[in-house]
C-alpha cells in the first residue's frame, strides 16, 4: 500500500495508540519516520521508539503544531486539559490544514471545538477539522470496527484520510454524531458481550463433563465457523438459526430455555442501557 505523504502524531500512546501505530506501519499507510508519539510516561515512549523506530516527545504542543494529522488517544478525562493547554499557547495558530481525530470515548465534537476554536479566526477554524471516532478492542489485532463522525469543517479528503487510517485496523462506517452513542453500545462495548457469551458456553461445557481445554476449542471454533458461514452465505442470522433447529431436537430444547429466559430481549435491553450510559457520559 502506498504511504500517505503526511505526518501523523499521537497524543497518548497507550494500548490503543500503540495498536494504531503498529497497524499503520504494517499496512504501509505511514512510514515510521512520519509518526510521532507523546505520552506522560518516558518508559512508554522509550518502548515505542525501540519497537517501531518512530519519533517520540513529551511536548504535546510541539507535536500538535508539527503534524498534519493529530490522533487524540488519551483517556477521556484528560482531553479538556490537553486541548485547552495547546490552545492557550502564545504560539497557537493554524497555518496549514490539520486534521484532528479523537478516539476518546464520550468526548463530543462540540467539547473539542470549545477547547480548540476560541483563539482562532473563522478561516483558521476551517483549516482545523475534527473527526470523532469510536473504535473497539479487536482493532488491537487489526479486526476492529470503528464508527466516525466529522464536524462541519471536514472535507471529503479529510474523511478519506481518516478512513484510510482506520481501515488499517479493520473496518469503518461514517455516522451522524448523534448515532455514536448507539455505535458505542453495539460495537464499542460489543466485544465484551461476545466474551461474556463465550465465557458462559465454556462454563456450560465444563459443567457437562468436558475439559476446559476441549470446551474452549469447541466454543471458539464453533463461533468462528458460525460467523464465517453467516458472512459467506449472505443469509440472515434468523434463517441460519432455523436451519440448525430441528423440531424436537437438541437445538430447539436449548432455544426454548433462552426464549423462556427472555434472552433476546435481555440483549436488546442491555444495549439500550449502554446507549443511555454513553449519552449520559457525553452530556457531562
Amino acid at each position: 500500500m502506498k504511504s500517505m505523504h503526511k505526518s501523523i502524531g499521537f497524543i497518548g500512546a497507550g494500548t490503543m495508540g500503540e495498536a494504531m501505530i503498529s497497524a499503520l506501519i504494517q499496512a504501509g499507510v505511514f512510514t515510521a519516520s512520519a509518526i510521532t508519539a507523546s505520552d506522560v510516561s518516558p518508559d512508554r515512549l522509550d518502548k515505542l521508539k525501540r519497537s517501531y523506530a518512530i519519533h517520540v516527545t513529551d511536548d504535546n504542543f510541539g507535536l500538535f503544531s508539527a503534524c498534519d494529522i493529530v490522533i487524540l488517544a488519551v483517556k477521556p478525562h484528560y482531553i479538556d486539559t490537553i486541548l485547552s493547554s495547546i490552545a492557550a499557547s502564545k504560539d497557537y495558530r493554524i497555518v496549514n490544514r490539520k486534521l484532528v481525530i479523537s478516539i476518546a470515548a464520550g468526548i463530543t465534537i462540540s467539547k473539542m471545538e470549545k477547547c480548540l476554536y476560541p483563539p482562532l479566526d473563522a478561516a483558521s477554524r476551517s483549516h482545523l477539522p475534527i473527526i470523532r471516532v469510536m473504535p473497539n478492542t479487536p482493532s488491537l489485532v487489526m479486526a476492529g470496527m470503528s464508527g466516525m463522525s466529522p464536524n462541519g469543517y471536514a472535507t471529503p479528503d479529510d474523511l478519506a484520510d481518516a478512513e484510510r487510517i482506520l481501515k488499517a485496523m479493520g473496518n469503518v462506517i461514517e455516522f451522524k454524531e448523534a448515532d455514536l452513542d448507539a455505535v458505542t453500545a453495539v460495537s464499542g462495548s460489543g466485544p465484551a458481550y461476545i466474551f461474556y457469551y463465550i465465557e458462559s458456553m465454556i462454563e456450560a461445557g465444563v459443567k457437562s463433563g468436558l475439559s476446559s481445554a476441549d470446551a474452549s476449542e469447541l466454543v471458539m471454533t464453533t463461533i468462528k465457523g458460525a460467523v464465517k458461514l453467516l458472512e459467506d452465505r449472505g443469509d440472515s442470522p434468523e434463517h441460519l438459526r432455523r436451519l440448525v433447529t430441528t423440531p424436537g431436537g437438541t437445538t430447539e430444547a436449548a432455544l426454548k430455555v433462552l426464549e423462556t429466559r427472555h434472552f433476546k430481549q435481555s440483549i436488546v435491553d442491555a444495549i439500550a442501557a449502554a446507549t443511555a450510559k454513553a449519552r449520559e457520559i457525553g452530556n457531562r
